[in-house]
């Protein structure tokens, strides 16, 4: 999943959300000196990552890619994903999502000393072109899909095959949303057992140490 859905995932509070957002720039050990609710926001972060990564679903959606753009797979159906959140957005949420992006970059802005410093480098620009916002269109997705390309173009000095990977989605859309609709209230009832299970053990703890 990509940043919006990350965000819809959080539990409402800026130090989840902070956490959940910055899953993909803390990578391995999780330093000390951050508060314990963004911790636990990159390690939610992280199991929705690999409950979506193995879910038979993701998988059969990334099989539909051609084989030429198969390898970048996932990062299509990241994209595809957060583009078909936004399109259907009323169905999984009561706030209306442009407050909700607002909301998002305000928190950002404010507290962005917390942000891993790649993060924080590229906020301003994800804030003037409204990435998140920008997920509502195919368009939107597809200058999203192409600048990632960019990105390992860069990295790597040459070209992939990720450019124009946008009608791979058009191509297959009825099917993906399909998919989605029938995966992501999976992935929501997987975050809230999770947070279940947090709150037990928490339970459990105080308990033991009355």
């Amino acid at each position: 999943m990509n940043y919006l859905a990350h965000i819809y995932l959080a539990e409402d509070t800026e130090e989840s959300l902070l956490g959940n957002v910055m899953g993909d720039f803390v990578k391995g050990h999780i330093g000390g000196g951050l508060h314990p609710e963004i911790v636990k926001g990159i390690r939610t972060h992280r199991k929705v990552d690999v409950f979506t990564d193995s879910h038979e679903v993701f998988r059969a959606s990334r099989r539909l890619i051609s084989p030429g753009r198969r390898r970048f797979s996932g990062i299509i159906m990241d994209l595809a994903f957060d583009h078909l959140l936004a399109k259907n957005w009323s169905s999984y949420s009561d706030r209306d999502l442009g407050a909700f992006i607002r909301r998002t970059y305000d928190v950002l802005l404010r507290r962005k000393d917390v942000l891993p410093e790649k993060f924080r480098l590229s906020l301003p620009r994800m804030i003037e072109e409204d990435w998140l916002g920008s997920y509502r269109t195919m368009e939107g997705a597809g200058i999203a899909i192409d600048r990632i390309s960019g990105r390992l173009k860069r990295r790597f000095g040459r070209e992939n095959t990720l450019i124009g990977a946008i009608e791979e989605v058009e191509r297959n859309y009825g099917e993906l949303e399909s998919n989605f609709n029938a995966f992501f209230p999976e992935l929501i009832s997987f975050v809230e057992n999770l947070r279940k299970n947090d709150e037990s053990q928490a339970r459990l703890s105080a308990a033991s140490g009355r």
